[in-house]
Parts: structure tokens; sequence; C-alpha cells
């Protein structure tokens, strides 16, 4: 069903009222729930995959600020900067309707015993907001980077050496932990903290091509499903994992000419843009790559949404076989892209 362009105006103008004067950590829940409906009928009715995306990170961003804003009033934070980290796809802007929490804690500390000091307190506080997150549909995180997890909550001078050790000394957790890590952005608090180790990591990636080479190298693990006459090619259960074989080889290919640019751009259609040409691609190749970005998107999400209808369990495999003739031809060419950058990353690496 179509909806309304003034309707879903003023739809957004009342969540976000909404969401600016939550004022109970009770009433939250409700909140989100209200929310994830409109922006499954707003996204349902075919909008752009990146734009799509930016709208459900942006309302996830307003709610998480909020529900930080709220729980730190229960506890009793000591009087030093710190800053809410929003890592992986909430990073990048990128959030779709199956995602669970990725976020850390940057804070200020004149030492490591004064750190040791300040997480204490800190920790708490952080394993409160990843609860109220929970209760609000923001799944745990399996692997546990969240700010609530020791590991992730950490002094300005921690995470600068946690990301040197990562870049100087790349092992595969290493180049596991950059796939998020290095898509930060600063969300909550003192900002200024986020983009001094954003600052940092992009002067040590532009300096250090070595492990620019080993990200390229585990980029190219991931297959894109076509086979060698450019058609679908669909696992045992006839279906593509749209996020492992689809969306994440445009992320990984973006990010890795992100760092190498020295480009401050986190979300992926913008790093394309800003870092693109640096990689060797042509305007036409730039354009082309973040079209079929947003398609891949828009097919996610499409597909996440009529299974949230019908009350199915909502994933990444989509099955061709249930897209119409367009989209079967538009989720194939998109494919093709993602294997041109990919033949950019071996051709820039010499892989």
């Amino acid at each position: 069903m179509s909806v309304d362009p003034s309707q879903s105006c003023r739809q957004q103008l009342a969540l976000a009222t909404a969401l600016d004067s939550l004022d109970s950590l009770d009433a939250a829940p409700e909140l989100a729930g209200r929310l994830r409906d409109y922006l499954h009928a707003a996204v349902g009715d075919g909008l752009n995959g990146n734009v799509a995306t930016r709208l459900i990170s942006a309302f996830n961003d307003r709610l998480t600020s909020r529900l930080i804003e709220l729980t730190a009033r229960r506890h009793r934070l000591p009087p030093v900067n710190w800053c809410w980290l929003a890592l992986g796809s909430e990073g990048r802007h990128e959030q779709t309707f199956l995602t669970d929490q990725d976020n850390g804690l940057i804070f200020s500390a004149a030492s490591a015993h004064e750190a040791a000091a300040l997480r204490a307190i800190f920790l708490p506080f952080a394993q409160d907001v990843n609860g109220q997150l929970a209760a609000c549909g923001f799944a745990l995180c399996n692997g546990r980077i969240m700010a609530g997890n020791p590991a992730w909550c950490l002094s300005v001078d921690e995470w600068r050496q946690q990301f040197i050790d990562w870049v100087r000394r790349p092992e595969p957790m290493a180049l596991l932990h950059a796939s998020i890590f290095f898509d930060l952005r600063p969300l909550f608090g003192a900002l200024e903290l986020g983009e001094q180790l954003r600052s940092l990591l992009l002067s040590m990636t532009v300096a250090t091509p070595a492990f620019l080479h080993l990200m390229a190298v585990n980029a190219l693990q991931a297959e894109v499903p076509l086979n060698f006459r450019g058609e679908l090619a669909v696992d045992e259960n006839e279906a593509v994992d749209l996020k492992k074989f689809g969306s994440r080889i445009f992320v990984d290919a973006a990010r890795i000419f992100a760092l190498a640019a020295g480009a401050r751009a986190v979300n992926t259609a913008d790093r394309l843009a800003e870092a693109g040409a640096g990689a060797g691609l042509q305007d036409s190749e730039i354009a082309s790559a973040r079209a079929a970005f947003g398609h891949v998107l828009r097919l996610r999400l499409a597909h996440q949404s009529a299974a949230f209808a019908a009350g199915k369990v909502v994933d990444y495999s989509l099955k061709p076989a249930v897209l119409n003739e367009m989209d079967r031809v538009i989720l194939r060419e998109a494919l093709k892209q993602a294997r041109r950058l990919q033949q950019r990353l071996k051709l820039n690496y010499s892989l």
C-alpha cells in the first residue's frame, strides 16, 4: 500500500517529537515499537535503499541518544569527558531491520590507574544502556562488542593503543575487529573524543599499506554469488545471503578505499564518492557502484519487511525466485558491480 508523502512527513515529525520528549525509560519500548511499525511501512513502500537505511539509522540514533541521556540520570557519572561510540552498520548509518548492538565508550583519563577507576564507574552505566537498548528491540551482540564490556569501555589512551596494535600487528581477530571498529562514529557526549580517535586511525592506515593489503585479502574471501555465465548462484536453500555475499562486498571495498585515502566518510555510499577516484574508479563506475549498493539494500529491506509483516523470522537469505523479473535483473547487475569492486581491490593490491 502506498504511503501518502504528506502523511509520512507528519508521522516522522510526530515520532521525532515523541522521541525528543521521551522522559521515562519505561515508555521507551512502546515508542520503539511504534517507530519500527512506521519504518516498516515507509521502507516497504519501495524507498531507495541508501535513503531508507539512513532514515532507519537517524531514528535509531535519536532513540539511542535519548536512552543514554535518561539512563545517565540514574547513575553518578564522573565529571570527565566521555562519548558513546556507534560501530558497525550503526556507525555507517546503514542499519536495517535485523540489527544487533555494536557500540563502545571512550573517556578521558590522566593515567592508567585513573582509567581503571573510571571504567569501574562507567561500566554499570554502559551495561544499563545496553539493557535499555535490548528492551527496545536492539539485540545484545553475541560477540559482546558493546560498551558494557570492559574490553570496549576504554580511555582515550587505551583506545589509541588498541588501534595501534591492530594496525601494526594485524592478526585474524584484528582484521575482524577492523570491519566493525573502523566504522566508528561518535554518537553522544563529547563527540570530539571520537573524532580524535578517527583522526588517529586514518593517519595510521594511510601510512600502513601492508595492513590495507591484508584487509583486501580478507575482503576477497566473500565470493560474489554469480556463476561463470554471470547468472545468480544460489545456495542449497535456493537463496542468496544479501548481507554476507551482497552488501558486505560493497562495504568492505569502500572501507579499504577510504582508509587508504584518509577519507573521513563512514557511510559506504559516501566513502565511494569521497575515495573512489583515489582508488582508480572512474566517475561512472562510482555512480554505478553507489546505485548498485542502494539496490542491494532496498532488496534486503523489502525482504525483511515482508517477513516481518508475515510474522516470519527476519533474516538475510533471499530467494531470487520470489522476486519479480525486474528485481532479479537488478540484483544480478548490482552483484556485477560488486565483482568489479573486488577486481579493483585485486588490481590495487596485486592479488
